[in-house]
C-alpha cells in the first residue's frame, strides 16, 4: 500500500537506489569526518556512521518493492 502510494506520488526505483548509494558515502563521509567536529569521541562517530548506513538497505528494498511495482 505505502509503494503504491509512492509509486503514484512519482517516486521511481532509480531515485530510491540513488538515495541507498548516497546514503553509503554518507556513512563514510560522517564516519571520518564526526571526530574532528564533533569532538564526543571515537565511539559516537562509529554510532552516527553506523546509523546513517543503515538507511542504504532500507532504500535498496523501497527500491526493489518500487521496481516491482513498475512492471
Amino acid at each position: 500500500m505505502i509503494v503504491k502510494k509512492l509509486h503514484a506520488s512519482g517516486i521511481r526505483a532509480e531515485r530510491a537506489y540513488t538515495a541507498g548509494f548516497l546514503s553509503i558515502g554518507m556513512s563514510v563521509i560522517t564516519r571520518c569526518a564526526s571526530p574532528s567536529v564533533e569532538k564526543k569521541g571515537e565511539e559516537r562517530a562509529d554510532r552516527l556512521g553506523i546509523f546513517v548506513g543503515e538507511w542504504a538497505p532500507t532504500f535498496f528494498a523501497l527500491g526493489l518493492a518500487l521496481s516491482t511495482c513498475e512492471k
